[in-house]
C-alpha cells in the first residue's frame, strides 16, 4: 500500500477553477460599492454572507427544493415527490460539473462522501433511528435515493468555501492521525447501537488535535481567520437548522419526534462529528490548503495569494 505524502510545510496555492475571473470580478466591484455605503465591519459582514451563499448553493438549492415540492407536490402526480428530488439533485450536479463550480477530481471525492453517507442512511434507517414516509421508486432498501444528495451537499458546500474564501489551515495535525479521527467517528455511528457510545472521546479528540489550528480566510481581500472547531460548530448549527427544514416538511422523520417538535440538539452534536468526517474526505484531494505549522505574516503575503493586510481574528 502507498503511503499518503505528508502536508506540506508552506502553504502552496492551487489553480483557481471553481472562483473565475468574472466572479472575482462580481466580487470586487460589490466591495468597492459596500465600502462606499457601509462601514467597514458591516460591508464585510455582507460580504462574508454573499460569499457563504455562494459556496453552499448545491445545498441551498436542494434544499430550497424540498421545501417547494412540499408546497406544491400532489399526491395523484405520475412522479413521486422523492423521485423529483432525486432528478433535480442530479440535474443540478450536472450543471455544477458542466460550468466547472465544481472540478471532477472535487465530484469525485463527493462522491466518495455521497456513498459513505449513503450506506449510514441505509443502516440508520433499518436502525430506526429515522424513516421517509413517501413513496419513491429510486428507493433502495427503504432508503430514498436523494438522501445520497443531502450528504454531497456537504461536501460540495466544503470544497467550494475553501476555492471561494481562498481558504488556508494551519497548523494542521499530521494528515493520518485526522484519517484515524475520521475513520473513527464515521464507525461509531454504527457501533453505538452495539457498543458503547464513544462520542464524548470523539469531540475531545476534535478539540485536542484542532485546538491550534486556524481557518485563514479572505474577505474583500483582508484576511481573517477563526478557530477551526469554533468554524466546524457553526457549520453543524447551520445543518442542524437545515435538518429542522427536512423534518417540518416531512421530508424525513426522526423515531419518536412530534408533529411540530424540533430536531433534539443532540443531532448538533452528531453533524459536528459528520462535518469532521465530510472534511477529511474533501482534503483527500484539496490538501494545498493544509499546512503543518502556523502561518506568519510572510505566508499571507504574495506569491501565496494572500494580501499584506494585517490578519483580524474573529
Amino acid at each position: 500500500m502507498r503511503a499518503l505524502p505528508d502536508l506540506p510545510e508552506r502553504v502552496t496555492p492551487e489553480p483557481d477553477v471553481t472562483y473565475s475571473t468574472p466572479t472575482r470580478r462580481l466580487e470586487r466591484r460589490l466591495g468597492d460599492w459596500m465600502r462606499a455605503r457601509l462601514p467597514h465591519a458591516l460591508a464585510a459582514f455582507v460580504m462574508f454572507v454573499l460569499k457563504q451563499g455562494w459556496a453552499c448553493l448545491f445545498g441551498g438549492l436542494l434544499l430550497a427544493a424540498i421545501i417547494g415540492t412540499r408546497l406544491i407536490w400532489q399526491d395523484d402526480w405520475p412522479l413521486h415527490r422523492y423521485d423529483a428530488l432525486f432528478l433535480f439533485a442530479i440535474a443540478t450536479q450536472i450543471v455544477f460539473l458542466r460550468f466547472r463550480l465544481e472540478t471532477w477530481e472535487e465530484a469525485r471525492v463527493i462522491l466518495l462522501f455521497h456513498l459513505t453517507g449513503t450506506a449510514m442512511e441505509w443502516f440508520k434507517v433499518h436502525a430506526g433511528s429515522w424513516g421517509y414516509p413517501e413513496p419513491a421508486i429510486f428507493m433502495v432498501m427503504g432508503v430514498p435515493l436523494f438522501s445520497g444528495f443531502m450528504y454531497a451537499a456537504v461536501g460540495s458546500y466544503i470544497a467550494r468555501a475553501i476555492r471561494v474564501f481562498g481558504m488556508r489551515f494551519a497548523p494542521y495535525p499530521p494528515f493520518w492521525i485526522t484519517m484515524v479521527l475520521a475513520i473513527a467517528i464515521y464507525l461509531n455511528f454504527f457501533a453505538h447501537h452495539f457498543l458503547p457510545d464513544i462520542r464524548l472521546a470523539l469531540f475531545a479528540a476534535t478539540l485536542i488535535l484542532f485546538a491550534r489550528t486556524r481557518v485563514w480566510f479572505l474577505i474583500d481581500g483582508s484576511p481573517y481567520w477563526m478557530p477551526m472547531p469554533i468554524s466546524a460548530l457553526l457549520a453543524a448549527f447551520a445543518l442542524w437548522v437545515a435538518e429542522n427544514v427536512g423534518t417540518a416538511t416531512g421530508t424525513w422523520i426522526y423515531s419518536g419526534q412530534l408533529p411540530g417538535q424540533m430536531v433534539s440538539l443532540g443531532k448538533l452534536g452528531s453533524w459536528y462529528l459528520l462535518l469532521w468526517v465530510a472534511f477529511v474526505t474533501v482534503t483527500v484531494v484539496i490538501r494545498g490548503a493544509l499546512s503543518r505549522r502556523a502561518l506568519t505574516r510572510d505566508d499571507l503575503a504574495e506569491p501565496a495569494g494572500w494580501p499584506t493586510a494585517e490578519p483580524r481574528g474573529i
